[in-house]
């Protein structure tokens, strides 16, 4: 290993530090994977980075790309993965620091699209502020999907997409995916916050006020790895965490909440129309709570499921170990679905 490059690593570890100290709980163990990403210089094959104008959010946006061997000399078109990541998280994250471009090219038949949402939750907000539009459900469900499917070879049909997703983006895949229940084949989370709409519920029906951001301002040393890493994003306007806080109201009443929250809009969808469902979560991960809450909902009413635990906790190791079996479990599904297999 090179100097230089050895001494990026240091950097990177040091800064992971720095926000493990600087953020709370779960902000702190997924502010570790913002700044655990690789530069530019170092990106995994396959993987190209896109920029595109959102309607739904009215800015420039940028996703991750992974397109698979000999993508370029076939005339072939190909099932998709959308992963969602999470709180604090970015675009990069998935492909350059948690394995899943080095997964993806052992597929020699998938795309796998990693989204930005910034720290949205992948909801359409109540009420914008600021002259923001922060409509990021529909950002996912039709701006990006859209262009991937106009600019890409893609199986734009349900039976060739799936979605997938750690923590806030687990909970967004399974909510995504049963609010649009033709778009999705199956739908996955990884150690997913899956009561996020529920407990924005319970608070507004108690009177609690709404969850205040994470500001750099409240801390040097997470503004210093902040600077750093929005360097990385390179989004105009959309880069520094508190830019990437949406301005404005995600909920103001329980029933805008409860339509957000797949513990409730999971009986809204017939049974023939559910997406495949597939969860896991770490034993020392205490999310992993509401995980097993969900599977006992799937359990009661019959609901065919894929449920998972092992040993891990919220953090990298744990993602890096879980995408690889997330991954083969939702091409076989799809493979299936596409009549591909016997």
């Amino acid at each position: 290993m090179n100097s230089k490059r050895s001494d990026t690593r240091r950097l990177l570890w040091f800064i992971a530090l720095v926000l493990t100290l600087a953020v709370p709980a779960l902000r702190a163990q997924e502010a570790e994977q913002a700044a655990s990403v690789q530069q530019a210089t170092e990106l995994p094959d396959g993987l190209q980075t896109v920029s595109f104008f959102s309607p739904a959010v009215s800015r420039q946006m940028k996703f991750d790309i992974v397109l698979p061997p000999g993508y370029e000399a076939s005339g072939e078109r190909y099932p998709v993965l959308y992963l969602l990541h999470g709180y604090m998280q970015n675009y990069t994250v998935w492909g350059r620091n948690l394995g899943a471009a080095f997964y993806a090219r052992n597929f020699s038949d998938l795309i796998v699209v990693m989204p930005d949402a910034g720290n949205s939750w992948y909801i359409n907000y109540a009420r914008n502020e600021d002259n923001q539009r922060n409509n990021w459900e529909d950002h996912i469900v039709r701006d990006v999907i859209g262009h991937v499917d106009s600019n890409f070879r893609t199986l734009a049909r349900r039976e060739g997409r799936a979605i997938a997703g750690l923590s806030m983006g687990g909970y967004g895949a399974v909510m995504l995916g049963l609010r649009h229940p033709e778009l999705f084949v199956s739908v996955a989370s990884t150690s997913g916050a899956l009561a996020h709409a529920r407990n924005r519920a319970t608070a507004i029906e108690e009177g609690q006020p709404a969850p205040v951001p994470r500001s750099t301002e409240d801390s040097p040393e997470l503004a210093r790895a902040d600077a750093f890493i929005s360097q990385i994003i390179d989004i105009p306007g959309f880069s520094r965490q508190d830019d990437r806080n949406p301005k404005g109201i995600d909920f103001e009443t329980v029933e805008q909440a409860r339509a957000y929250d797949p513990f409730h809009i999971i009986y809204d969808v017939p049974k023939s129309q559910l997406p495949h469902i597939y969860l896991d979560s770490g034993v020392d991960d205490g999310l992993i709570t509401a995980a097993r809450e969900f599977m006992q909902i799937l359990m009661l009413n019959d609901v065919p499921f894929d449920y998972m635990q092992s040993g891990g906790r919220h953090n990298s190791e744990y993602w890096r170990r879980s995408i690889g079996h997330l991954m083969s479990v939702q091409y076989e599904v799809m493979q299936r679905a596409l009549g591909n297999r016997p």
